[in-house]
């Protein structure tokens, strides 16, 4: 037990699983692929996975550590987001109550996760017995909102993201409602840089379907290295929550990886961090 477990959820934008689970393979000891059982999203649309991705899975694979699930991850009765929770429950509870049980989707390139798990173990007592003391783990994405021709778009401010918790407990999504434990750490979010036909294909497919503003894509589509700076606003659900964009001159992986590590700017100071977990421990004191 007290094992670094990683899962993913695996869908129609499997192959961004290519620059994600490198990403975590050295500090995982396990790493799951949950998969439904007839390649169903969460809408019950179905996709097909090229038969190349499990050969290139057998090929990084080198420390056996990669488990594909398998399961019925689709029901009609419920809205996309409740599939969506309902997968990462299961998921969670196949990764196994007593170890740290880390989420990462897809589209999220973890800059240093060897890093993170230091950090992640220093709450280990959390696991001895999490049922009578539930947590989960935050860490902060930058989010990359679009890739152009020689750069990527991103949105100039980190936010918040919930990525691992001592007890699956799922209520919306990865969030469980326990007290947040927040780590320094940081994951490049792709969720938004895909081709046109992509995006238009994720926002029809994924759990915040019924939610999405009728003021994003316009400005996902007007969005380039000339004009960013005037456009604001740019969020998915409510739009204000992401202010501006910010542009970096490079599409390679390795550069906007350096970039943020030296750019202060998007990163959270150690004294927000120590305020937000101490407000998080005094909240849920008499829980």
């Amino acid at each position: 037990m007290k094992k670094i477990q990683t899962g993913f959820l695996v869908s129609y934008d499997y192959q961004k699983l290519k620059k994600s689970i490198p990403s975590v393979y050295k500090g995982s000891d396990e790493i799951f692929l949950a998969l439904d059982y007839k390649n169903r999203t969460w809408t019950g649309n179905e996709f097909k996975i090229e038969e190349s991705f499990f050969s290139w899975i057998e090929e990084i694979d080198v420390d056996k550590k990669i488990i594909i699930y398998r399961d019925d991850f689709y029901i009609p009765e419920l809205s996309p987001i409740e599939n969506d929770t309902r997968e990462r429950q299961m998921l969670g509870e196949k990764m196994g109550i007593g170890n740290w049980i880390i989420q990462v989707d897809s589209d999220e390139i973890f800059i240093d996760f060897i890093d993170f798990v230091k950090k992640l173990r220093k709450y280990d007592r959390f696991l001895d017995q999490p049922i009578n003391k539930k947590i989960q783990i935050a860490g902060f994405h930058i989010n990359a909102f679009k890739y152009l021709e020689k750069g990527l778009l991103f949105v100039d401010e980190p936010t918040k993201f919930y990525v691992a918790t001592n007890y699956p407990n799922y209520k919306c999504a990865k969030n469980t409602r326990e007290q947040v434990i927040y780590i320094n750490s940081y994951v490049l979010h792709e969720g938004l840089a895909r081709t046109e036909s992509e995006l238009r294909y994720k926002l029809e497919n994924w759990g915040h379907k019924d939610e999405i503003n009728n003021t994003f894509l316009d400005k996902w589509l007007k969005a380039n290295e000339h004009n960013y700076h005037k456009i604001k606003d740019v969020f998915y659900l409510n739009p204000k929550t992401w202010k501006s964009l910010g542009y970096f001159p490079s599409e390679n992986l390795n550069d906007i990886k350096e970039y943020i590590i030296q750019n202060p700017q998007l990163k959270k100071s150690k004294l927000w961090i120590f305020k937000k977990n101490f407000g998080q421990w005094f909240k849920h004191l008499f829980k």
